[in-house]
């Protein structure tokens, strides 16, 4: 029987202890903040996008960061493995749009409780408020940990499962990359990832809050489409953010560091040009004495009116009867190709994921073992391995705790 010392409670740490405990090891595992799980309560809004209900390949083309890398580890323990896991242990489990996976009751505190429960059943020693201070190697050779408190504690293998730099009010403050590179690892730029756009317009802050569905927003640099996707967004006071913003946000990096690109939001995308022409006339007939602003909250939320008059150039005043042909056709294509300057990105404090973290060419892929230090083990985001929305990232995390727990 090994000691196995796993530093951070999160999703992988808490999933590696119970694999580790289930093969026989003595587990204990550190974590500096007052519960497990921290970071977990406030994944999918609190909800917990446990996996993805999706085949093989669609699990790859979802993975931004290396996903090569993973291979072992997702063929390992992949996402029906991962729901079938929890479901025997009792957690009743439901798929929604886009194939993610949702506890039933709609709590990310059941799937911490499932865990914990577990870790409990096999003996798992917890330490809460608990900082590890150092990782203890002899020899190209990990011997234990070091606490905050100077306290040293031996074991036979250690697993980092710190998490990366996004969200820091839950624990993540980097700690995993400092041990990485005392131990002599390289750790990749590390970047937000999943994270809301910083826009140029002042009148941005006006659209604060709305939120718009079936829509397709396209960004451009230059000329350029780098992106494209249909779903849904949010305005905030800085710029955008929701679903296919967060995406984008990770496979327009190259681009982004380029200069500045252009968000083209098809405000209709259920229609083509003809149709939207063929309404807008028929709203116009039928209400040709009204201000136009008061036709147009029939095609848009009524606080986005004035803001996309604005930006027509058209006065919210003028009587539809009023509007010329060519107005008509700034209408239509504004609706099809509302613009804004995208400048930049928000910081960690509001990234879902941190893209970059321990080179991957110095861990082993199919046990998650450092090349460098035998007996450390990196799993999780604090590994340069990162994905899309959609419960993704959370199988990296448990595909990489399965691996190094199975390995021990």
């Amino acid at each position: 029987m090994s000691r196995v010392l796993i530093v951070g409670g999160g999703a992988s740490g808490m999933l590696a202890a119970v694999f580790a405990a289930r093969k026989g090891h003595s587990v204990q595992v550190f974590e500096k903040n007052e519960k497990l799980g921290k970071k977990v309560y406030i994944t999918g809004k609190g909800r917990c996008n446990i996996t993805n209900e999706c085949d093989m390949d669609t699990l790859f083309a979802n993975v931004v960061g290396n996903p090569k890398f993973l291979y072992s580890a997702f063929y390992g323990f992949n996402n029906y493995d991962m729901m079938d896991f929890l479901e025997e242990l009792g957690l009743k489990l439901k798929t929604e749009r886009g194939g993610r996976v949702f506890p039933v009751s709609d709590k990310a505190s059941d799937v911490i409780f499932t865990l914990q429960r577990e870790m409990q059943r096999l003996g798992v020693k917890v330490y809460l408020h608990t900082k590890v201070e150092d990782i203890l190697a002899e020899q190209d050779r990990c011997v234990g940990i070091k606490l905050a408190n100077r306290q040293t504690i031996k074991g036979d293998a250690v697993l980092i499962a710190t998490g990366g730099l996004s969200y820091p009010a839950t624990g993540s403050t980097g700690d995993g990359y400092r041990f990485a590179q005392k131990l002599g690892h390289h750790v990749s730029q590390l970047e937000p990832g999943l994270v809301p756009f910083v826009a140029k317009e002042a009148w941005v802050k006006e659209l604060q809050g709305i939120s718009l569905k079936n829509i397709q927003v396209t960004i451009l640099y230059g000329k350029k489409p780098v992106y494209t996707e249909f779903g849904e967004m949010l305005f905030t006071h800085f710029g955008v953010s929701g679903p296919v913003i967060l995406r984008a946000s990770s496979l327009v990096k190259d681009a982004m560091k380029k200069g500045e690109l252009i968000l083209s939001i098809d405000l209709k995308a259920a229609l083509q040009k003809e149709q939207l022409e063929a309404r807008l006339l028929r709203e116009f007939e039928a209400n040709q004495n009204k201000q136009i602003k008061n036709v147009m909250d029939t095609l848009l939320p009524r606080k986005m009116v004035s803001v996309v008059l604005n930006y027509m150039g058209i006065s919210e005043e003028k009587k539809v009867h009023a509007i010329t042909k060519a107005e008509r056709g700034v209408i239509i294509d504004s609706l099809k190709n509302f613009r804004l300057t995208l400048t930049g990105y928000r910081g960690f404090s509001e990234a879902i994921i941190t893209q970059g973290g321990v080179n991957v060419s110095e861990i082993l892929p199919s046990s998650m073992e450092s090349r460098i230090v035998k007996g450390v083990y990196f799993i999780g985001e604090v590994l340069d391995l990162d994905a899309l929305t959609g419960g993704f990232n959370l199988q990296i995390a448990w595909s990489t705790a399965y691996a190094a727990a199975n390995s021990l």
